[in-house]
C-alpha cells in the first residue's frame, strides 16, 4: 500500500513557523513529508532540515517527496529523542520545530498495521515497529485494573469498567487476537442505546490503547519544554494536537512556559527564579478553514498551536 496522507493545516502551519532562509528547522514527526515539502521550498535549498519519524515507511516516502532537496537530513527517530539526532548532526540551536501529533491516514488506512477499526487485522498500532509491546499485548496480559486505566484516562471513555471487564472475561475463553475481535467485544460491553448516537463505540477505546502503546502522551510535556530550549531567540515551534488530552498538554506546557513567576501570589518578593521563555502567537488554538474541513474529513479535531522563543 502506498503511503498517502493529507496534511492538515498545512498553510496555517507554514505561516505559523515564519521560516527564514540559512536557518535549520526540524519536523519532528515528518510522516509523508507533507508539511517538510513546504518548509523545503520556503529554504530554497538553505540552511537545513532535519525531519525523523519512528515509522520506517513514514521516513521511505518522505525520502521520495524530498528527493530534489540536498539540505535535508531524515533519520528514523521518536521526537522525544530529537535531542540525540540534533547532536548527531553537530547541531546545537534550530529556528524551528513542528509536532504533528496525529495518526497518519496511511496507518489508519493501512488494516495491517491494526490502528483502526475499521479494517479487520492483528492487534498491533505500534508506530515503531521495532518495538516489542502491541496492542496484542496490551489487550490480553494487562490487568482488569489498568485496562480501566488506559481506557478512562486515554480514551475518556464513560464504559471504561464495562469495557475492561467484558475484555477480561472474553480472554478467559480465548484470546482477543484481532482489531475485530475486540470491537466486537466492545459492542457487547457498550449498552444499545450508547451506541446509536455519538462516534463508532470502538473509537475511544481503540485511541486509548494506541496511546499506551506508543506513549504519546508520556512524553509531550517534558519534550515541548526541551524543544523550546533548542530554540534560538525569535524561533518558533508549532503543534498540532488531535485530541483534548494532547491539547491540554500543549496548552499548559506554554503557559508554564510564559510565566515569569511561579511563586506563591502572598510571597513578597520572587525567589523562584524563574524567567519567561516564550510568546504565545496563539491564544486560541487555530482550527481547520471550513473548506479543508469539507476537503479533508481527519481535519476536524485538529488544532494548531504556536509559540515563540523569547529574545
Amino acid at each position: 500500500m502506498e503511503f498517502s496522507h493529507k496534511s492538515v493545516l498545512y498553510s496555517e502551519v507554514l505561516e505559523s513557523l515564519n521560516i527564514r532562509k540559512d536557518k535549520n528547522y526540524l519536523d519532528a514527526t515528518i510522516g509523508g513529508a507533507g508539511h517538510s515539502l513546504g518548509i523545503a521550498k520556503k529554504l530554497d535549498g538553505s540552511g537545513l532540515l532535519i525531519g525523523i519519524d519512528q515509522d520506517e515507511e513514514a521516513l521511505k516516502k518522505s525520502g521520495e517527496v524530498l528527493k530534489d532537496y540536498s539540505n535535508v537530513k531524515l533519520l528514523k527517530s521518536n521526537f522525544k529523542d530529537f535531542d540525540k539526532v540534533l547532536a548527531s548532526l553537530h547541531i546545537n540551536k534550530i529556528e524551528g520545530v513542528l509536532l504533528d501529533l496525529g495518526v497518519s491516514s496511511y496507518q489508519f488506512d493501512n488494516g495491517e498495521r491494526g490502528f483502526s477499526y475499521r479494517y479487520n487485522a492483528r492487534l498491533d498500532m505500534r508506530m515503531d515497529r521495532d518495538q516489542k509491546i502491541s496492542a496484542y499485548e496490551i489487550v490480553n496480559n494487562y490487568s482488569e485494573e489498568e485496562l480501566i486505566r488506559i481506557i478512562r484516562d486515554f480514551g475518556e471513555e464513560r464504559w471504561a469498567e464495562r469495557i475492561s471487564k467484558f475484555i477480561v472475561d472474553e480472554r478467559k475463553d480465548k484470546k482477543i487476537v484481532t482489531t475485530f475481535d475486540l470491537v466486537d467485544v466492545i459492542k457487547k460491553a457498550v449498552p444499545k442505546g450508547a451506541r446509536q448516537n455519538g462516534p463508532h463505540p470502538a473509537k475511544r477505546t481503540f485511541q486509548a490503547i494506541r496511546i499506551e502503546v506508543n506513549h504519546e502522551l508520556d512524553i509531550l510535556r517534558d519534550t515541548i519544554f526541551k524543544l523550546v530550549h533548542r530554540l534560538n531567540p525569535g524561533g518558533r515551534i508549532a503543534i498540532i494536537s488531535f485530541h483534548s488530552l494532547e491539547d491540554r498538554i500543549v496548552k499548559d506546557a506554554f503557559k508554564y512556559l510564559f510565566l515569569d513567576c511561579i511563586c506563591p501570589p502572598d510571597q513578597p518578593i520572587c525567589t523562584c527564579n524563574k524567567k519567561r521563555e516564550i510568546k504565545i502567537i496563539t491564544r486560541k488554538p487555530i482550527l481547520p478553514s471550513k473548506e479543508e474541513l469539507l476537503e479533508n474529513n481527519r481535519s476536524h479535531s485538529a488544532k494548531l498551536r504556536v509559540a515563540e522563543k523569547e529574545g
